[in-house]
């Protein structure tokens, strides 16, 4: 499903115009990634949650060149972690 077909989803369920609920979409990835880029989480109770978790630096091999070993630098990753209910949803 790509954001189209999310907006369209969307504005059947809440009855709403896909331009307003395409607003309200954008409103809350813009909330996220503020959220994210701060360093809180965010924890949406039975969905899941949201936060920036630091991946420490190391060493790897060059895909083309595997004798070679090459420095990862440390970086930070946006990271989604499903709540009990959707799992429980999912796996239905």
């Amino acid at each position: 499903m790509n954001k189209a077909q999310l907006v369209s989803k969307m504005a059947e369920k809440c009855e709403l115009t896909k331009k307003d609920t395409e607003t309200a979409l954008n409103a809350f990835m813009g909330s996220v990634q503020e959220t994210l880029v701060e360093g809180e989480k965010i924890q949406l109770v039975g969905f899941g949650t949201f936060e920036v978790r630091e991946r420490k630096p190391r060493k790897g091999r060059n895909p083309r060149n595997p004798e070679q070993v090459i420095d990862i630098p440390a970086s930070k990753a946006p990271v989604f972690k499903a709540g009990k209910t959707l799992k429980e949803k999912v796996n239905v």
